[in-house]
């Protein structure tokens, strides 16, 4: 989400706004240059293993275990540990600020020029997806390395990997330039524990100050169709200015043939260059004008379109020849004067009408694929993929990288449609429905690398109401979670599958916070799973919840009903519902109901309670729980009569771990069980129910 913060924070004793990031492991400005891993990124032996049978996975499990969750793509995803090769594996490894965190499956594989890693198609395929980090340039800007691409020895193409995407460092809003001072001296930070700019003396950071975002992807046609069985070999040569390059896995599919439309408004017809080498933005808009005077659609052929603005719709349908095909890419363009909105840049986007003035309606976009230009994090930017309001609207099948939010709406708006879009390496959001957002489906969407949520709804003002977000995949958020929900009346996420957040935020959450509207009627959050969820908070110095419900700014007592999902491998808890500590007295969390859950895999407790309140449990199966089943502490005021948040056990809540029943007898209704910071297990990793 795309907010700013300000002002010095503390830990515990205060939280501090979530964009104010800790570090795990930092680099030195020599090691950004030439390549070496972040430290804390584990290693494991180099080998030249076996992948002569190919291991497709779903967020790097067995698809068996994510059965019904998520997207359904048209790629098969192999992660690169998996495959044949004499690189070395790096991770497991979930701290922030690491390779191994930032990888699918929390694990990489590097290469140093010469070596290389082999995948086996498992099917048919002409088209991959590489995800992959190289290092940045010493005073950051990133830089370009070769890796070679061969198909059963032969056919060899070139790809020119990139890292400036990128590599961002420092605190919130973050920065390019790995040599940055602190950008706010004036914060609260784990590395000294302290306030900078009010220690004396000074503490020395080590520079590059939080290292993030180490990934990007890039597309490729093979130029002809392989079997299944093929070999495709990813080599970094001789020579390469890389010193390591890193590759998380590859996406291989079969991609159909165009799509064509010959009774449509044709970009081409009103002068757009499909070789990308002038701006085509006015024939776009008097292909739409004419589209719209004539009730027909608009069609932008297979090519690739210079766009470096933003492109006004409203009323009109807008089909591409399929995502692969159609390519419409921008520079980013700093504006002479800041917009009234306050952006200082534009760049390549499709935005409906301000909600202000109406909106726009009837917009129907499909089958291309949109690139922008976004390095750097600037909140005000409207540099989004698609924006504005849209109602009674559909967008389908986009593909959309390097923007700053891949789609960003601003309400009042309603029945809008999205589906089966692919939205990867964003600075900050996926998707957001800020403020009164309504009869919205989002559904059958694939996203990967945001650097804030990857799906929310922030009902800041005006409350988003019913509204689902259903059967999305959301893979390595960056920061904050896969899926937010900021206040709101009877909304639904259902279906979805969740994996490897990184840090300051988890897998699903529940949020009253950012000046959300209070969570009214009902709230449903049913058969989701997340896998290598509940990351580690270091300003709070605990470890998150896989699903976490967090009461800053109001009670949280609307009725929530989480029912039949999955948490899997938890670092920490499965779940946690947690209020500031300057508002613990203030706000609670009540009318919670968990029933036919499933949690396989706690580092510590299946469920941790800082915070008033209750919640009940029916039918809720654990295994291989690391710690006390419930941890419950309540407001931490320890008094005799108990904690202040209490749980009723409405039967069939079974499992546990090496200390007995995840829920027994003695800890109901508020047994005060509360270890603040206990131990972590690493779990073992799921299996089959």
């Amino acid at each position: 989400m795309s907010r700013s913060v300000t002002g010095a924070v503390a830990r515990w004793s205060g939280r501090p706004p979530r964009k104010v990031a800790v570090a795990v492991a930092v680099l030195t400005a020599a090691t950004v240059g030439i390549g070496v891993m972040p430290s804390g990124t584990a290693l494991a032996d180099t080998r030249a293993s076996a992948g002569a049978t190919p291991v497709v996975t779903r967020a790097a499990l067995d698809p068996s275990l994510v059965a019904g969750r998520g997207a359904t793509v048209d790629f098969a995803e192999q992660e690169a540990e998996n495959a044949a090769t004499n690189g070395t594996v790096i991770g497991p490894g979930r701290d922030a600020y690491s390779l191994a965190a930032e990888a699918s499956g929390r694990k990489a594989v590097a290469l140093t020029p010469g070596q290389y890693v082999e995948f086996t198609l498992p099917s048919d395929a002409n088209a991959i997806t590489v995800r992959y980090s190289i290092p940045d340039a010493p005073s950051g800007g990133g830089i370009t390395a070769p890796l070679d691409v061969t198909v059963n020895g032969g056919h060899r193409t070139t790809m020119t990997l990139t890292s400036q995407y990128a590599w961002l460092y420092n605190q919130y809003p973050f920065s390019n330039d790995p040599n940055a001072g602190l950008l706010h001296p004036d914060w609260w930070i784990t590395e000294c524990s302290c306030v900078p700019s009010a220690t004396t003396p000074a503490p020395t950071i080590t520079k590059p100050f939080r290292p993030n975002h180490f990934y990007d992807e890039q597309r490729l046609m093979l130029g002809r169709t392989y079997r299944a069985g093929e070999k495709v070999r990813l080599t970094v040569p001789a020579g390469s200015n890389a010193a390591s390059t890193v590759i998380d896995l590859l996406d291989s599919q079969l991609v159909g043939a165009p799509h064509f439309d010959l009774i449509a408004a044709n970009v081409l017809a009103f002068g757009a260059d499909p070789f990308g080498r002038r701006d085509s933005a006015d024939a776009f808009d008097a292909a739409i004008a004419f589209a719209r005077r004539t009730h027909l659609k608009v069609y932008i052929p297979p090519g690739t379109y210079q766009v470096n603005r933003h492109i006004i719709v409203d009323n009109v349908t807008i089909e591409g020849a399929g995502n692969w095909y159609t390519i419409i890419k921008g520079h980013q363009v700093t504006l002479s004067t800041p917009a009234p909105d306050g952006s200082v840049h534009t760049g390549v986007g499709f935005y409906g009408k301000d909600a202000s003035v109406g909106g726009s309606t009837n917009v129907h976009l499909s089958g291309f694929a949109i690139e922008g230009d976004v390095r750097e994090r600037i909140d005000t930017d409207q540099v989004n993929g698609i924006g504005g309001a849209l109602s009674n609207s559909t967008i389908d099948g986009l593909y959309i990288q390097h923007t700053k939010v891949g789609m960003w709406f601003d309400g009042p708006m309603s029945n809008l449609r999205i589906t089966n879009n692919i939205i990867v390496d964003q600075i900050a959001d996926g998707i957001n429905f800020h403020t009164g957002v309504t009869n919205s489906v989002v559904s059958n969407n694939f996203i990967r690398n945001t650097g804030d949520d990857a799906l929310a709804m922030w009902s800041e003002k005006t409350e988003d109401a019913n509204d689902t977000f259903d059967h999305n995949t959301v893979q390595t958020p960056v920061l904050a979670n896969g899926i937010a929900l900021y206040g709101g009346t009877d909304n639904t996420v259902s279906n979805n599958l969740v994996a490897d957040p990184i840090r300051e935020g988890s897998g699903i959450q529940v949020g009253s916070r950012f000046g959300a509207e209070a969570f009214t009627g009902h709230l449903w959050i049913t058969d989701n799973t997340t896998v290598r969820a509940g990351t580690y908070e270091l300003n709070w110095n605990i470890g998150l919840g896989a699903i976490w419900f967090y009461a800053l700014e109001k009670n949280i007592n609307a009725d929530v009903e989480v029912v039949g999902d999955n948490f899997l491998d938890n670092t920490y808890n499965a779940v946690m519902l947690v209020a500031d500590w300057p508002v613990k007295d203030l706000y609670s969390i009540t009318n919670v109901h968990f029933k036919d859950i499933k949690v396989d895999g706690t580092g510590t407790s299946v469920l941790s309670a800082r915070a008033a309140g209750s919640a009940s449990f029916e039918n809720v199966v654990a295994r291989n729980v690391g710690a006390v089943g419930v941890n419950n502490c309540g407001s931490f005021h320890f008094t005799s009569a108990g904690s202040e948040f209490s749980l009723t056990d409405l039967g069939g809540n079974l499992g546990g771990g090496t200390t007995g029943p995840w829920l027994a007898p003695w800890e109901l209704p508020n047994t005060i069980t509360c270890a603040d910071r206990p131990a972590v297990v690493a779990p073992p990793a799921p299996s089959p129910w």
